[in-house]
């Protein structure tokens, strides 16, 4: 059933499973507990929608605005989630399936569960938020991409630059030296020795080398040699990686 039918019966009867509702227009929509399995909804506006308890088993919700909606322990599972808009949305108790939110956008959605986030979205997440300035929250979610995947040296470069970038010179200094192991272990030593050389740095307790004892230090104290080979480290680790 497609087209204003079936918007009325999902409206009246709360059960529409595999309607055709793409591109419906539903913002602040009251479909607690609807019954939507395998409906397509694609580019449909549910923003703000209330949509606590559904059931939106295998439901199509690609390029679906799901903006700050409640989705309160609602069942996404076998859900296409290609593109859609989960930013500020409220996910708590809601299943997924391991790695359904990967091309989601999911930006302060609140009630995560991270054991369903994967390695690559809490990376990537924590790209997101370096991105925009806020380095605590990127230090925090590049924290959980390491306890996911412990040997993924990027993620310790990308926590030691947020780490710099909220003073924690220590923490950085740890995180690059950790790094450097990582890379060695693979037989990158260039990489190695340019965080190694930039561990050693942070270190330094200021006024005993020229620059001050921040990143800046490796720029400006003359380990040249050093920048040039971190400097690309840190572009790639502020990338989102595959998914």
């Amino acid at each position: 059933m497609g087209g204003d039918g079936a918007l009325s019966r999902l409206l009246v009867q709360r059960s529409c499973p595999r309607c055709q509702l793409a591109e419906a227009d539903l913002v602040h929509a009251d479909l607690r507990a609807v019954d939507l399995r395998g409906g397509q909804l694609q580019r449909a506006n549910l923003g703000q929608a209330r949509l606590d308890g559904a059931r939106l088993n295998g439901a199509d919700l690609s390029g679906t605005s799901l903006l700050g909606a409640s989705l309160r322990g609602a069942d996404l599972r076998g859900a296409r989630l290609e593109g859609t808009d989960l930013r500020q949305a409220d996910l708590s108790g809601a299943l997924l399936d391991p790695g359904a939110l990967a091309r989601a956008h999911w930006q302060r959605a609140s009630g995560l569960d991270i054991a369903q986030l994967t390695y690559a979205d809490l990376h990537n997440a924590g790209v997101d938020a370096a991105g925009m300035g806020n380095f605590p929250a990127a230090e925090r979610w590049f924290g959980e991409a390491i306890r996911r995947q412990p040997a993924a040296a990027i993620s310790w470069v990308a926590r030691g630059i947020s780490r710099n970038e909220l003073g924690q010179s220590q923490g950085a200094a740890a995180d690059f030296g950790y790094a450097a192991g990582l890379y060695r272990s693979q037989g990158e030593e260039l990489e190695a020795q340019a965080l190694d050389q930039a561990a050693q740095q942070l270190r330094t307790p200021p006024g005993k080398a020229p620059g001050g004892n921040g990143l800046g230090s490796v720029m400006l104290g003359g380990a040249l040699s050093a920048l040039q080979l971190l400097a690309p480290l840190a572009a790639k680790a502020l990338l989102p990686i595959g998914l």
